[in-house]
This record gives C-alpha cells, sequence and structure tokens, in this order.
C-alpha cells in the first residue's frame, strides 16, 4: 500500500508543482519539464505497482449495472479527452466546459470507483479524482475567467467520436489482454 500511497503523492507533487511554487519552477526554465515528466512516470509506475500489490477492505464488487454505466462513462471520459485535443476552434463539448481533460480524468476516475469498491481503489482512483479537482480548482483560481473557443465545423465533431470509440476499444482490448474484463 505504501507504494499505491507514495505514486499518488508524487503524481499530486508533480502536477501541482507548477501551480503552488511557480517561482521555484520558473528558475527550473525548459529543463524542468523534463524532470515534472520523469516524476509523473515514476509515479504511474509505482502506482501501478502499489496498485496490483495492495490488499484492502472490499465493500462492493462488480455488478452488472455498475459495469454496464462505467463503459458508457468511459466513452464519456474518452470524448472530453478529444475536445481537450483540439486545436484551435474545438469541437462541441470544449467550447462548453473549461478543462475537458481533466473533466475527462476526473469522470475516468469517478467510473473507476464504480466499479471498485475496495481500499486500494479508494487510495488510487479516489485520490486521482480529488487531485483533478482540486487543480480544476486552482487554475480557475489563478487564471480567471474563460474566454470560450470557437465552435469546429461539424465535420471534426464527427471525426472526434469516432476516435473516440476507436480509442475505448482499444483500451477495452489492453484491460481484457492484462486479465481485466470492462465487458463485465
Amino acid at each position: 500500500m505504501n507504494l499505491l500511497i507514495a505514486g499518488v503523492a508524487l503524481w499530486w507533487a508533480a502536477h501541482l508543482f507548477k501551480r503552488l511554487a511557480p517561482g521555484p519552477r520558473a528558475k527550473l526554465g525548459e529543463p524542468g519539464k523534463g524532470l515534472v515528466t520523469v516524476l509523473i512516470v515514476v509515479s504511474i509506475v509505482l502506482m501501478v505497482l502499489g496498485y496490483r500489490a495492495a490488499e484492502g477492505a472490499v465493500y462492493w464488487g462488480r455488478e452488472p449495472m455498475w459495469v454496464g454505466i462505467n463503459n458508457l462513462l468511459m466513452v464519456l471520459a474518452f470524448y472530453f479527452y478529444a475536445a481537450s485535443g483540439a486545436k484551435g476552434a474545438k469541437i462541441w463539448l470544449g467550447t462548453k466546459v473549461r478543462h475537458p481533460q481533466l473533466t475527462g480524468f476526473s469522470i475516468w476516475a469517478f467510473a473507476h470507483l464504480l466499479v471498485n469498491g475496495d481500499t486500494p481503489s479508494f487510495i488510487l482512483f479516489g485520490g486521482l479524482l480529488v487531485w483533478a479537482i482540486v487543480e480544476i480548482l486552482l487554475i480557475n483560481t489563478q487564471e480567471g475567467p474563460w474566454n470560450r473557443p470557437p465552435q469546429a465545423p461539424f465535420k471534426k465533431e464527427i471525426v472526434a467520436v469516432v476516435i473516440t470509440l476507436v480509442i475505448v476499444g482499444v483500451v477495452m482490448g489492453i484491460h481484457y489482454a492484462l486479465g481485466v474484463t470492462p465487458w463485465g
């Protein structure tokens, strides 16, 4: 459990460094980006190893209803990611939500809590969900009002939906290959 907690804590620290300590982060300059990247990769490794080895109380399991809801939420989460990746004019969702990537990440974490009701999952997915919410609040506080970007042509929306569905299929296949059955 210690590796898992260390991984989540390092994730928080690496991501919040720029927001909470802008002066020291700015002093690192361009090499600081590499340092933060390394810290994030190390945090992911710690989280994966820690989660796989962690044991704890189980409060609920994978019920078919929650698996179905989880899968629908995952499609929505990846669509939010697609909205964050569009350059220039944004797909429809990117014009309605200020932080589509962090919102998608929050949906991802919440969806995983629905089907993983054990202590290690609370630490991993709950800790990452709280991080995403804190990050959104910090960005909103520091950057002030949001100027909505222009909306992209409808064709770009169709491409985003297709890419979302393909990526969800690939991620589900990877889960299946790792021994996790995402289809319930």
